[in-house]
C-alpha cells in the first residue's frame, strides 16, 4: 500500500510538471482570451462604474458614471458617482452635475487642476463630499459619495 501511495504521488507531481511546462508559454495568451469571456467584467469599485451620460463639448467630454454602492455581501448605503473629463481640459473645470438624471442639478463642482483643489457645493441632500480627485492619462477624474436612497 505505501509503494502505491508512493508511485500515485510522483506520477501526480509528474504531470502537474508537465502540464506548467506545457501552459507556461502561452499562460499569456490564455489569460487574455479567458478575459474577454461575457461573465468577466471589473468590479465597478475599481472602474468607477458604467457609464451613465456622455456630456460632448468642443474641448472636452464628460462622463457621469453610474452611481456605485456595490458591497462584498450587500449594498451598501454610502456609495459615489465618478466624473471623467476628456481631452483637451482647462486649467479650472467648473461644472453643475445631475448624476441621478431626474432633471434637477445635485451638485456643483469646481476644480482647479493646477492646484489640485476641488471645490463640491451639494444641492441634493445624498451628496456628501469629495472621496478623491486626481490627475489620470486621459484627463481629470473626481468621486462623490453620496448616500444611498432609503
Amino acid at each position: 500500500m505505501k509503494k502505491i501511495k508512493i508511485i500515485a504521488g510522483i506520477s501526480w507531481a509528474f504531470f502537474g510538471l508537465i502540464l506548467i511546462i506545457i501552459l507556461f508559454p502561452g499562460l499569456n495568451s490564455y489569460s487574455v482570451s479567458v478575459s474577454k469571456l461575457p461573465f468577466m467584467k471589473l468590479n465597478p469599485r475599481y472602474s468607477g462604474g458604467e457609464i451613465a451620460k456622455r456630456i460632448v463639448t468642443d474641448r472636452c467630454t464628460l462622463d457621469i458614471r453610474k452611481p456605485v454602492f456595490n458591497g462584498f455581501i450587500k449594498e451598501r448605503n454610502n456609495g459615489f458617482v465618478q466624473l471623467d473629463w476628456r481631452g483637451n481640459i482647462s486649467e479650472l473645470i467648473n461644472d453643475s452635475i445631475d448624476y441621478d438624471q431626474d432633471g434637477i442639478k445635485d451638485f456643483n463642482i469646481s476644480v482647479d487642476r493646477k492646484n489640485s483643489k476641488t471645490v463640491l457645493n451639494p444641492i441634493n441632500s445624498k451628496v456628501k463630499d469629495v472621496i478623491i480627485s486626481t490627475r489620470t492619462s486621459y484627463g481629470w477624474a473626481v468621486r462623490v459619495g453620496i448616500k444611498k436612497q432609503l
